[in-house]
């Protein structure tokens, strides 16, 4: 059982606490939905827990162990991190971009054995990129680089999974392709933890849900708990419906806040 915690954890930039005592602990089998306006601290949070960054109190622990302590080698076997908003900077094929994943696996010299070239046709066939498999990764568009950075992640098997707005720039069939991932990696025994601006989404297809307000901690549950009207009026400062339940449910805002407070 892997297990991710957050232990009071507070960031503070230019005197303002951008996280403020922040603390949950998830296990795997888990798809834990992040949500909250915009500002709301997600971002930092998920860089905290994926260990690219410090807080100024508390820490992340991962079964036991402090993150920030943890060998870097060891630690990127164990947890993949998709930032919001990729980029590929060099002309490289789609192919070798994927097997970037596989580096903490790989030894210090050498290139791909051929006993994980099985492992980088899955990974490219699951997200749909066999036929940009030799394409240059800087011709690629947002949403298919997405894919690919996607990939990337999932290809190394790592025990968690972290994601920083795994939908943005995807048209509606790969971000329901991408969100069936993802539950399907929780159901298989990993801890997945993504940011979601689409609420009915996250309703959908997570089994936790975690909202987050001016960087405070506002509620973490099972989704169907912590999901209400309620909740959604304190985090988005808008009016909301829920009807349906699981893959059902479906999120109606009724006014009452600025619509980039929504989406």
């Amino acid at each position: 059982m892997t297990r991710l915690a957050a232990e009071h954890i507070t960031v503070r930039r230019g005197g303002r606490a951008i996280l403020d005592d922040v603390s949950f602990e998830a296990a795997s089998g888990g798809f834990v939905a992040l949500v909250g306006a915009n500002g709301a601290g997600k971002s930092t949070l998920l860089s905290v827990l994926a260990g690219l960054i410090r807080p100024d109190a508390g820490r992340a622990v991962l079964d036991g162990a402090p993150v920030g302590r943890m060998d870097r080698r060891e630690l990127a076997r164990r947890r993949a991190y998709l930032p919001q908003n990729p980029y590929a900077e060099w002309p490289i094929a789609v192919e070798r971009l994927v097997a970037l994943g596989l580096t903490p696996q790989l030894p210090m010299f050498g290139g791909l054995s051929s006993g994980l070239e099985p492992r980088l046709t899955q990974a490219l066939e699951a997200c749909d990129l066999a036929d940009r498999r030799l394409q240059s990764a800087t011709t690629l568009s947002g949403g298919e680089l997405g894919r690919a950075m996607l990939a990337r992640a999932l290809i190394g098997d790592p025990q968690v999974l972290i994601v920083d707005e795994p939908t943005a720039g995807l048209d509606p069939r790969h971000t329901l392709d991408s969100m069936e991932r993802l539950r399907s990696l929780a159901a298989a025994g990993k801890l997945v933890i993504a940011a979601l601006h689409d609420v009915t989404l996250a309703a959908r297809y997570s089994t936790h849900l975690m909202a987050l307000k001016s960087g405070r901690l506002e509620a973490f549950g099972p989704t169907g708990e912590a999901l209400t009207p309620d909740l959604l009026r304190r985090i988005f400062d808008v009016e909301a419906r829920i009807t349906g339940a699981g893959g059902d449910t479906l999120v109606d805002y009724l006014g009452g806040g600025a619509p980039s407070a929504i989406r």
